[in-house]
């Protein structure tokens, strides 16, 4: 009880102190503020781009294996003013050899890309157009907005029906709804049957050659049936006076493992069978579970890096703490020798300092919580960016603000022991 009493009076004593110094105590704080603050709030907004990656990569399908055709280098370095005729990337055949070798791997999503132009009325604009099957919506982020998708009548007849990205239907449709009407492709006329949501290829994709676009890209999708009659297997390109043509059959597959075990077995595998028929290496192979680890492992690296930063503001802090708490010792001699005088320990002198220094980071990193909470809010709300706030965080940095508080305020509090009342009493 004794003990108990003695820290209340020292608390009582210690918080005085600090209220008759009101501003030197504020901007004593403002470093321990600031680095609790910034560790909060980095780490939240560091977890929050983090997760919005590791959610991106999840929905692409954690047991999918994604295998693209791909223009080999050679065969893109080699231009000429002739007319050439290259194949390349993935074939029916390989569907059936995977389809043979693993019979337990589901096969789907087939899709077809045509980079070609869709025109109502005046209004023309250059479109990937995907051919590809009804099922494809199961593994895509894109959702059907109105009507409906590309359906097995569709496939059965070859019916010229296409369904719209919003984004597409939005640029050939400014001022009407587009849903029952048609759209030119080429010279052939598609009825509208559905609009779905952008999703992820609304802004970025890829073209019929597998070349990155940076600009807005524009979708539709019709039959994998339709396109391959319409269009066939060879791209005709034209450019700076010479034509090349290309044959790609397929240039999206995905496959699906049965569980994440063996996503790794099974692309090593697949990878050497497609290589076996394809020595140009003209496919390229995207896991997404692969992605997956690479983005945890490197949100770890990101976390550490973030707090370590975040942790010098402590440290800055902390610097200012012991200054301030030092300075305090030189202006309070008299007070140190009149309280030895009476019959203070230097154990309690100790107490007295220390607990100052500690009730300096405590409130500092008090406030220090509030404004790390804040500011992820603030992120989110303002710039419209995904931020995670994670207990263990906050946890971290209030303690890690405390710990400087004792650790910067030690060597004060044994300085201001050591003193001599004697010499402490003759002090001006």
């Amino acid at each position: 009880m004794l003990y108990i009493y003695k820290i209340k009076r020292v608390g009582k004593l210690g918080m005085r102190s600090l209220v008759e110094h009101k501003l030197r105590s504020l901007l004593t704080t403002l470093g321990i503020i600031f680095g609790v603050g910034s560790v909060i709030a980095m780490l939240a907004i560091g977890e929050g781009a983090s997760y919005a990656a590791r959610e991106q990569i999840r929905q692409m399908g954690s047991t999918n294996i994604i295998i693209r055709s791909r223009k080999p280098e050679e065969s893109t370095s080699a231009t000429n003013n002739t007319q050439n005729l290259i194949s390349y990337g993935i074939t029916y055949e390989d569907i059936m050899r995977i389809r043979k070798l693993f019979p337990d791997v589901r096969i789907h999503v087939p899709a077809r890309e045509i980079n070609t132009q869709l025109m109502n009325q005046a209004t023309r604009i250059p479109t990937v157009v995907v051919g590809t099957i009804p099922w494809h919506l199961n593994n895509s982020q894109e959702k059907v907005i109105y009507g409906r998708f590309i359906d097995e009548y569709d496939m059965d007849t070859y019916a010229n029906s296409i369904v719209l990205c919003e984004n597409t239907a939005a640029r050939l449709f400014p001022l009407e709804f587009p849903l029952g009407r048609h759209v030119y492709v080429g010279s052939q006329a598609y009825l509208v049957v559905g609009i779905i949501s952008s999703g992820d290829g609304s802004n970025a994709g890829t073209g019929a050659a597998g070349a990155v676009e940076e600009k807005e890209v524009y979708k539709a999708y019709i039959s994998l049936t339709a396109a391959s009659k319409r269009f066939g297997d060879t791209i005709v390109k034209r450019e700076s006076g010479s034509t090349s043509m290309e044959k790609v059959e397929i240039h999206q597959l995905t496959i699906t493992a049965l569980s994440d075990d063996q996503v790794m077995p099974l692309a090593v595998a697949v990878r050497q069978t497609l290589a076996e028929f394809h020595k140009k290496m003209d496919f390229q192979m995207t896991i997404p579970l692969e992605l997956l680890n690479q983005a945890e492992a490197t949100k770890r690296i990101f976390n550490i890096v973030l707090g370590s930063i975040a942790a010098i503001s402590l440290l800055v802090g902390g610097i200012g703490i012991m200054n301030i708490m030092l300075a305090s010792v030189t202006e309070r001699t008299r007070e140190i020798g009149t309280r030895r005088a009476l019959g203070a320990t230097r154990k309690d002198i100790i107490m007295q300092f220390l607990v100052e220094s500690v009730l300096l980071s405590v409130i500092g990193g008090l406030i220090g919580v509030g404004l790390g909470i804040g500011v992820p809010k603030a992120v989110t709300l303002i710039a419209g960016l995904t931020t995670i706030i994670q207990p263990y965080s906050i946890l971290m940095a209030f303690c890690i603000s405390m710990a400087t508080g004792v650790v910067f305020g030690i060597y004060p509090a044994i300085r201001a022991a050591a003193l001599s009342p004697i010499e402490a009493l003759r002090h001006e």
